[in-house]
């Protein structure tokens, strides 16, 4: 079984083209995809996660 993509968080910010403060200001509030941190403290975001994150702010906004 393959294992999921996980992406670094500045390709996550270039790709929603999102600042860093303002991610984190959605992340205080519970509003942004899940983060994973490792265990060398590098944070990623799973493409699934992200994916499914991106389908729900465009039905909250429709």
């Amino acid at each position: 079984m393959a294992r999921p993509q996980m992406l670094k968080l500045p390709e996550v910010l270039t790709e929603i083209k999102m600042s860093r403060a303002a991610f984190y200001r959605m992340r205080a509030r519970g509003q942004a995809p899940r983060l994973v941190k490792l265990p060398n403290g590098q944070l990623r975001v799973r493409r699934t996660d992200l994916d499914a994150w991106l389908t729900e702010c465009e039905t909250t906004a429709a």
